[in-house]
């Protein structure tokens, strides 16, 4: 009896979303609260400490000036609060109202909104695909880097649960529910704004009829609402957009930034600095990875299956560790891009259309920061690589085991006040 109490309590839906989130909360947690103050002070950081202080650093402090004081923008007084989109400190605020310090009540919205995104996410992968790819899309989800950013104080969690609820809703024809999900979700992020083209886009290839299309243009709500307080309030209704001239100075595709990041990932950082060969290793030991993949590849047949994946997997945490910070910028928007098409006809409509809009989104925004963390945040992304993987579990397993190590670093240098995304 005990054994099929524990077989119904695994098949449930909910038991292994809030397992994948519980585990891989609690390895974060721990990397930043135990791992991190044992290490050294860092060039460029701060020795980690056993406090709250810990899940707070860059745009926090943004979001805690936003929740306690309000917007402020000033170009000529370099006041940018205003980039930062209003959900996340509004119910930050509310919680505060309870007598939480904001640290609390910023960590608990983040992570309860990451917790509720994993169940819907689950639940909809499970309905519209399999349980099996429901599993490794979750896994994918809840262990990838940048998902760290759904443990502290930061407005991830909180995008990513109503971006997919949007999206689940769409897929399962509720136009309400559209609009309402999708509203909240493009007050929460800037790229909530994809959800608007990819529902519009989607209802004209599907012929859903005129409450779609309604629908996806009331997605644009919390987008409106707070375009028209920056008006109210600042005199410009785009405020948010010119605050992005802190990060971005203009729009469009940087294609000078891009060219720096492939440089730096195949001749390396000191070479692409220096405009010449003064690291002769970087680009000779890149090469070696190079010719050693395409051997694998060759030989495949003659090495057998296993043996062609260990090499592979092997390959790639030598180019990691080659290529560091520029390789997993870069991958999660250029290997995001070719998985969306390759699992073109494997995808609900909205999921790969939403994919690509969101890409291009980031691609038009005029910077390369932040690349990971705005990719992960792109839920169609984590939904394509679950499906491939659920159909390759030994990549699967592998690739989680280079995402935990990931995290883990990522926990460590975050908790350092060190620049991660």
């Amino acid at each position: 009896m005990e054994i099929i109490k524990c077989q119904k309590l695994i098949n449930n839906s909910l038991f292994f979303p809030i397992v994948m989130w519980l585990t891989s909360r609690l390895t974060i947690t721990i990397a930043m609260l135990v791992f991190a103050p044992l290490l050294p002070i860092p060039t460029d950081g701060m020795k980690a400490t056993f406090s709250w202080d810990i899940f707070y650093a860059f745009d926090s402090l943004h979001y805690e000036k936003i929740a306690t004081s309000g917007y402020n923008f000033s170009i000529h007084e370099k006041e940018y609060s205003v980039a930062f989109f209003p959900l996340f400190p509004l119910l930050i605020h509310s919680f505060m109202m309870f007598g939480l310090p904001f640290k609390v009540a910023g960590i608990l919205v983040n992570n309860l909104a990451f917790l509720i995104a994993l169940l819907v996410l689950y639940s909809w992968v499970n309905e519209f695909y399999s349980k099996s790819a429901a599993r490794w899309t979750t896994a994918v989800f809840t262990w990838f880097p940048a998902s760290l950013f759904c443990t502290v104080i930061y407005s991830e969690g909180l995008y990513l649960l109503f971006s997919t609820a949007a999206l689940r809703a769409f897929d399962k024809k509720q136009s309400a529910w559209v609009a309402l999900w999708g509203a909240i979700a493009t007050a929460a992020r800037p790229t909530g704004i994809a959800l608007i083209p990819a529902f519009l886009l989607t209802s004209w290839q599907e012929k859903r009829g005129i409450k779609f299309y309604l629908a996806s243009l009331a997605t644009s709500g919390g987008l409106f609402i707070y375009s028209l307080y920056c008006q109210i309030k600042f005199g410009d209704a785009l405020a948010f957009i010119h605050a992005q001239k802190a990060w971005r100075p203009s729009l469009g595709f940087d294609w000078q930034s891009w060219l720096r990041i492939i440089m730096q990932i195949t001749i390396g950082p000191v070479n692409t600095v220096s405009g010449y060969l003064k690291d002769p290793w970087y680009p000779l030991l890149f090469m070696i990875i190079v010719i050693s993949s395409y051997l694998l590849w060759y030989f495949r047949k003659i090495l057998g299956s296993v043996k062609v994946d260990y090499g592979f997997y092997a390959l790639i945490l030598f180019l990691w560790l080659l290529g560091g910070d520029p390789l997993i910028n870069a991958v999660p928007i250029l290997g995001g891009a070719y998985l969306l098409w390759h699992l073109r006809t494997q995808l609900t409509p909205i999921t790969l259309i939403h994919g690509f809009s969101a890409l291009a989104l980031i691609l038009a925004s005029g910077g390369t920061w932040s690349l990971n963390r705005i990719a992960y945040g792109i839920i169609s992304l984590s939904v394509a690589l679950g499906v491939l993987l659920s159909r390759y579990p030994r990549w699967g397993y592998m690739s989680i085991g280079f995402f935990a190590i990931l995290v883990i670093t990522f926990s460590i240098r975050f908790a350092q006040k060190l620049w991660v995304a």
